[in-house]
């Protein structure tokens, strides 16, 4: 395992990924108590077990563990021996668990649902991140997710050495397609929003390199290219290097790991990857009892 130079920054945030397992865990206890646990294990027995990924990847969300075991019994210890970020190897062991068994195994699910889950958005974020290492390119998210999981998937894209897009529909300006439309123009509407919202940053998404040359005039913040090609979002690096150096542009639209470096290599600041969180395969793994 490698371990990141630093935390990962900002932290997971506590209280939004309670609010999580606290919904999970009542799920689980719907219709009553862990029968199984209840009927198999005596009261008083206590478990050793690992948290042992099934696979290699990239780790995120290890905090889960703790909060999860502690909803349901603060006599469980756990034992931490990996980072969020940390590239694992099948086999390793990230954690001990240890305390009274039906505690660890009523909570194991649901701490194990969110692992997962997130280590699965930290090891594909990754993969973008080796594709455009050497470049000026970072991969982004987007809002695709899931409600409730927001912070959580986003917390694990930073895991993975992506860059989390707006958090929220308040912490930035985003101008669209359908704001353009309404408005009459891309210039009109990114007017209105620097008039209305002057502190806060702005985007404006452009569908052509006319939009985009009328859009630069007004040396916008960030400018999204929706579904560029590569040919064009290298004009409109040059465009945005002659008539406003100081514009991020970032690619979007349909965007695929196998042609992200061709996207990288044209200039551009980010690569807009919504598949990063919502369409997300699990890391694989596991809690498994020591003899």
């Amino acid at each position: 395992m490698t371990t990141p130079a630093q935390p990962i920054h900002p932290p997971l945030n506590r209280e939004a990924t309670l609010r999580l397992i606290r919904l999970g865990l009542a799920e689980d206890f719907a219709h009553g108590t862990d029968a199984t646990s209840q009927a198999a294990i005596d009261e008083d027995a206590v478990l050793t077990a690992q948290v042992v990924p099934r696979q290699a990847g990239t780790v995120a969300g290890l905090d889960v563990l703790g909060w999860t075991m502690h909803e349901i019994s603060p006599a469980v210890d756990v034992s931490v021996h990996a980072a969020d970020g940390d590239q694992v190897t099948a086999g390793g062991c990230l954690a001990t668990v240890s305390g009274p068994a039906r505690a660890i195994l009523s909570a194991e699910r649901t701490a194990l649902n969110l692992l997962t889950y997130a280590s699965g958005i930290a090891t594909g974020t990754y993969a973008w991140t080796k594709v455009l290492s050497g470049t000026r390119a970072r991969v982004r998210d987007s809002r695709k997710t899931l409600p409730g999981y927001r912070d959580l998937a986003k917390y694990a894209v930073r895991c993975g050495g992506g860059v989390n897009h707006r958090m929220s529909l308040g912490d930035a300006v985003l101008i669209k397609d359908n704001h353009v439309a309404s408005v009459g123009s891309a210039a009109g509407a990114y007017r209105r929003a620097t008039k209305t919202f002057p502190d806060l940053p702005i985007e404006v998404e452009v569908d052509d390199l006319a939009q985009l040359t009328e859009v630069l005039a007004l040396k916008p913040n960030l400018v999204m290219l929706d579904n560029f090609g590569v040919e064009d979002t290298r004009e409109a690096v040059v465009r945005r290097d002659a008539l406003s150096p100081a514009t991020l542009l970032e690619s979007s639209g349909g965007l695929s790991l196998n042609r992200a470096r061709a996207y990288a290599d044209t200039g551009v600041d980010f690569l807009a990857v919504g598949a990063l969180t919502h369409s997300v395969t699990i890391l694989d793994i596991g809690l498994d009892a020591l003899p």
